[in-house]
């Protein structure tokens, strides 16, 4: 992605508290760290992509990222969840988006924000023409 820009990484925070759950004074239980929404693992079983890191909290298996998408410029579809593929569309089609990515184990729970940067081309665009949903229709 060549627009990539402001990136925050969230690896001292991440490290930080896995050392707290591991630690001998035990300031943090695995219930702590593993309260994923269950939204957010459903989510993740339906629309995550497999990653190669393990999951650092037990022996449950591999870890799942997700890409939340945030910005202005997006209108009504802000906060949805976008593939590696679909962010590379997306940085030439709106001026400037954030992106959260988050790494979820499907097993246990444990959920944790691992970067965040900026996508877009610069260009200051209007946002989409608001469309309908079920929830305008249904309530």
């Amino acid at each position: 992605m060549w627009s990539k820009r402001q990136t925050v990484d969230y690896a001292l925070q991440r490290r930080h508290a896995l050392e707290r759950l591991r630690s001998r004074v035990r300031t943090l239980r695995r219930e702590d760290l593993c309260d994923a929404d269950p939204m957010l693992i459903r989510a993740a079983l339906h629309h995550g992509e497999l990653s190669s890191v393990r999951c650092p909290v037990g022996n449950c298996g591999r870890l799942v990222t997700l890409n939340y998408t945030f910005g202005e410029q997006l209108g009504q579809y802000s906060g949805r969840i976008k593939s590696v593929h679909e962010l590379e569309e997306m940085e030439n089609e709106v001026g400037e988006f954030r992106v959260c990515v988050v790494e979820v184990c499907t097993e246990c729970g444990w959920n944790h924000m691992i970067t965040s940067y900026l996508l877009g081309d610069g260009v200051k665009r209007r946002p989409p023409r608001r469309q309908r949903t079920v929830e305008d229709i249904y309530g």
